[in-house]
């Protein structure tokens, strides 16, 4: 009989676990990493900003590297006017040590220190995510023919029609094996006949085991719905208002999920475990985004210097990854929950000029006097296969300027993100 499986390989505490390849020190205790947004990219001075992006896919976002001092000390603690000391920034991910103590994924450190007094705390060092990651990615391309990249630390594999089901389990011990002698990295490893089944199962298998599932509908039975990969807060509100609250009961109301056609009909195949659907070998990126966060800010010139700065932050993603966006968004969050958000879409040739121009539009639209900005996020998305300007008009003028951005992408790949920056970037008395 042949392979009817796929796998499902998941990083136990990733980045905990990177940082104690390099740090024995750092094993069988009560460790996280720790994050914060890096409000630096707002600082007037030069910090040599480098993208990282080899690692990069639809559900692996780029990130930037400067050089900054990494310690807790210069990382999460603010002294304020008066001396006094205040710990920011949240816990991105434990430590299995740390998690027994009640520590917890985006519980704020203050609170994780709280509950776990001897817990080490480590800035998050995301160019090391990366590297372990794109290594690990191209070592499961020599053992499994098709593997396809979730996450920067998730993948499912195809074995169908490769390993015989009677040899899967033992290949999947051996793979594990293989991958702590050589990374020095523990996985977790779900096995089933959907690439979904196999995600759910890699929940169960946690840490460091395997878990494989034949019967599907005998073990999702009693399972949460909010378990289920692809069943978000929203789709779970309306499960429940149908008294839905497990996976065995989304089974049994499968005229009720066709009604919800598409989404609906494709979760009830993904519970069941016979959607059929494939590896994507490649997933091709939606979407570029950047967001930070800050203490409130009421300032309208400041928040229009920080949005620019960011403009520059993605414009340089958008020229690394040679893409045509077509759609951008610009989102506000200020005190007191307060929103504000638009979204334009453009035939135009891209160019930082044009792209900061629009955004600063859509800024004016939007922003709220009087109430201080604690948030800025801004994405854009809407790829198109050729960079192009339909208005004679506007043709000329945005030729010249995509010339332009693409002259600056290569002095900015060479020196640095930060080596050209416009005028209205300084920070005034800088």
């Amino acid at each position: 009989m042949g392979c009817s499986m796929f796998i499902h390989i998941d990083l136990d505490s990733f980045f905990v676990s990177a940082h104690r390849v390099y740090e024995p020190r750092l094993r069988d205790i009560a460790v996280a990493v720790g994050g914060r947004s890096n409000n630096e990219i707002f600082e007037s001075k030069r910090n040599q900003t480098k993208l990282i992006n080899h690692n990069s896919g639809a559900f692996v976002a780029p990130v930037f590297d400067s050089v900054r001092k990494n310690d807790f000390q210069s990382r999460f603690v603010d002294i304020d006017k008066e001396g006094k000391k205040r710990i920011r920034g949240i816990i991105v991910t434990a430590s299995y040590e740390a998690r027994a103590k009640g520590v917890k994924t985006a519980m704020s450190i203050n609170e994780a220190l709280q509950y776990c007094p001897e817990l080490l705390v480590i800035p998050s060092y995301y160019p090391l995510y990366h590297h372990l990651s794109f290594t690990l990615h191209q070592y499961l391309q020599s053992k499994i023919p098709q593997v396809e990249q979730f996450s920067i630390d998730e993948w499912f594999g195809d074995l169908r029609g490769w390993i015989e089901d009677k040899d899967v389990f033992e290949f999947c011990v051996q793979l594990q094996k293989d991958i702590k002698d050589r990374f020095n990295l523990p996985v977790s490893i779900g096995i089933a006949r959907s690439k979904w089944t196999a995600k759910l199962a890699t929940q169960y298998a946690k840490p460091s085991n395997i878990k494989y599932i034949d019967d599907v509908l005998g073990f999702i039975d009693s399972i949460a719905i909010k378990k289920f990969p692809g069943i978000g807060k929203g789709f779970a509100r309306r499960l429940e208002a149908h008294g839905i609250k497990t996976l065995g009961q989304v089974v049994q109301n499968k005229h009720l999920l066709y009604s919800w056609k598409k989404p609906g009909i494709q979760l009830y195949h993904r519970v069941c475990g016979d959607d059929n659907e494939m590896i994507y070998v490649k997933n091709e990126r939606k979407s570029i985004g950047l967001s930070r966060t800050f203490d409130p800010i009421f300032d309208k010139e400041e928040i229009r210097r920080r949005i620019l700065i960011m403009c520059r932050n993605i414009v340089f993603i958008v020229k690394d990854l040679n893409v045509f966006p077509s759609t951008y968004y610009l989102k506000i969050n200020y005190k007191y929950n307060v929103k504000t958000k638009e979204t334009i879409t453009v035939n135009r040739i891209f160019s930082e000029q044009q792209f900061k121009y629009l955004i600063l539009q859509m800024f004016e639209h939007i922003y709220k006097q009087n109430i201080g900005v604690i948030k800025l996020s801004l994405h854009v998305s809407n790829f198109v296969k050729s960079n192009k300007t339909y208005s004679l008009f506007e043709y000329e003028n945005d030729r010249r300027y995509s010339n332009l951005t693409n002259d600056i992408q290569k002095l900015r790949k060479k020196y640095g993100l930060d080596i050209i920056k416009s005028a209205s970037e300084i920070k005034k008395g800088a």
